[in-house]
């Protein structure tokens, strides 16, 4: 029998999240209608290679990102950069946006969630995060130059 779970933890956005945004972010940023190839994405963004293939094919996956094929190949965006929200990038990379996992899963995740004093409180703060996320578009966040351009143009 499974035991369940006594607690549940805050939500993380991890790397895959980061390196998805960094990537979206400079596809966004460049001339409508360039492909980038994905060594590009990777140097300009500092994005390990392990990482941005595993990455690209989600984003691919969920309709945000278009792949070429061939010796000019790469990838563009497959949409307006002001239709891609924060939120469904998230959601696009890892999975549904929940805060914390009882407010999804309920009694099958934490035992204590029918007596839960805190839920409201979770609950609400997903809420407003997650409709600011869906609110904030790549475009928002697009970058014409990558971030070790951007660093070096800091560090002089």
């Amino acid at each position: 029998m499974k035991k369940k779970l006594e607690r549940s933890s805050l939500m993380n956005v991890g790397r895959r999240v980061d390196y998805a945004m960094r990537a979206l972010s400079y596809l966004a940023g460049q001339p409508q209608g360039k492909i980038v190839g994905r060594i590009e994405i990777e140097k300009k963004q500092d994005i390990p290679a392990y990482y941005l293939s595993k990455i690209m094919k989600d984003l691919v996956a969920g309709g945000l990102v278009r792949s070429h094929m061939g010796s000019k190949g790469g990838f563009s965006l497959a949409r307006p950069a002001e239709t891609i929200s924060i939120k469904k990038v998230y959601e696009t990379v890892e999975r549904p946006f929940v805060l914390m996992e009882c407010l999804e899963k309920r009694q099958d995740y934490c035992s204590y969630c029918a007596v839960c004093t805190q839920r409201s409180i979770w609950n609400k703060a997903q809420s407003l995060l997650a409709d600011y996320l869906e609110r904030v578009s790549i475009r928002d966040i697009a970058a014409q130059y990558g971030l070790r351009e951007r660093l070096a143009a800091i560090n002089g």
